[in-house]
């Protein structure tokens, strides 16, 4: 068995999409990346790279590449699936966290598990997303911009 852990931070702007767990979020303000900026998806890569020993996201898919400008994370997820899988490697499990004060994510959060579930071809409920607020500290109570947090587990095909 391997371990991993991810983190990501995004600012939060006008004119963007809120893009989380592949799931297009109603609000007022969107995440700024060279991709879609999905903060959760971002995390759970950096947690299953980080796990096999493989690097990173930026390592995997730097933000100087045209080919990723705009590109769906959930897409980018499907290729560490298959890189995890090249290596021997299947997802045991994923535990995540979206960290944001706003907009509430209760509703979506099913969607957002199933969406990076069937990206990596594993069952749903080997997928966990929870969401928390900083009761009004820090970047993210601010409103300034969201993180989340992944720990996976991988074991050996």
């Amino acid at each position: 068995m391997r371990i991993g852990i991810g983190y990501d931070v995004h600012r939060l702007v006008e004119d963007r999409k809120l893009i989380l767990g592949g799931v297009e979020i109603p609000y007022e303000k969107g995440l700024l990346g060279h991709s879609d900026a999905d903060v959760l998806v971002h995390a759970v890569m950096d947690a299953l790279l980080g796990a096999a020993a493989l690097g990173d996201i930026g390592q995997h898919f730097p933000d100087t590449d045209p080919e990723y400008k705009g590109i769906s994370s959930i897409r980018l997820l499907e290729k560490v699936g298959e890189l995890l899988k090249e290596k021997g490697y299947s997802v045991g499990n994923i535990d995540s966290i979206i960290v944001a004060q706003h907009p509430k994510l209760l509703p979506y959060r099913p969607q957002m598990a199933e969406n990076m579930a069937k990206a990596l071809g594993i069952s749903v409920d080997q997928v966990s997303v929870k969401a928390t607020t900083e009761e009004g500290l820090s970047f993210t109570g601010s409103g300034e911009g969201m993180a989340a947090k992944a720990v996976a587990l991988l074991v050996e095909s």
